[in-house]
């Protein structure tokens, strides 16, 4: 991903984003499904939800701020960032980031970790109602609104418990995604046997 200069208005930069992968001139917020790509011809389409589209220009808003891109592992950074600042009522950043970290963790535990961390430290969209006139600011003043510009601050250890928490939950659920399927198998087996 691009890394957007801070003088350029964030509908410009937000513009350029949609033109550098792919999501047409409305970012795709208007589609029926969304479409994640994997590797190579391999997706996932799910359906974009009302509760999605009120979530998605926020996020897409803080890919440009916080720089982080849209491969697989930096889309797992900012769900990380996104849980580490909150996603406030926003239920499909909640479920949406939380299943990233599903895949993230295991993968770029460190990048997840740092990337939570700066969340913690950071604030995201979330908190407020978007307001149109933040695409006429610059993209230098998103990143003072998320509180991008300071520098980095070291991990507490409340930042510790929560992301050992996070971290908890999610490796709690991606053995439950494994385990339900797994053990349904078991239990048709011994009816179709028994």
């Amino acid at each position: 991903m691009s890394r957007f200069p801070d003088s350029i208005l964030v509908r410009e930069a937000l513009s350029r984003f949609f033109h550098e992968h792919g999501l047409g001139p409305d970012g795709g917020y208007n589609s029926r499904w969304v479409r994640i790509r994997i590797a190579g011809p391999l997706s996932i389409y799910f359906p974009n939800v009302d509760s999605r589209r009120r979530s998605v220009l926020l996020h897409d808003l803080q890919h440009i701020g916080a720089q982080y891109g849209t491969t697989l592992i930096a889309e797992a950074e900012i769900a990380a960032w996104e849980i580490g600042g909150g996603c406030a009522d926003h239920a499909a950043a909640w479920i949406l980031d939380t299943g990233a970290l599903l895949y993230g963790l295991p993968f770029a535990p460190r990048r997840i970790f740092r990337a939570f961390i700066r969340g913690r430290h950071s604030r995201t969209l979330y908190h407020e109602p978007f307001d149109p006139a933040l695409l006429d600011q610059t993209v230098g003043a998103l990143r003072r609104q998320l509180h991008l510009d300071d520098r980095p601050t070291p991990a507490t250890r409340r930042d510790l418990m929560a992301f050992a928490a996070w971290s908890t939950a999610v490796v709690a659920a991606d053995l439950a995604v494994v385990a339900v399927p797994v053990l349904g198998a078991i239990g048709l087996l011994r009816l179709a046997s028994g």
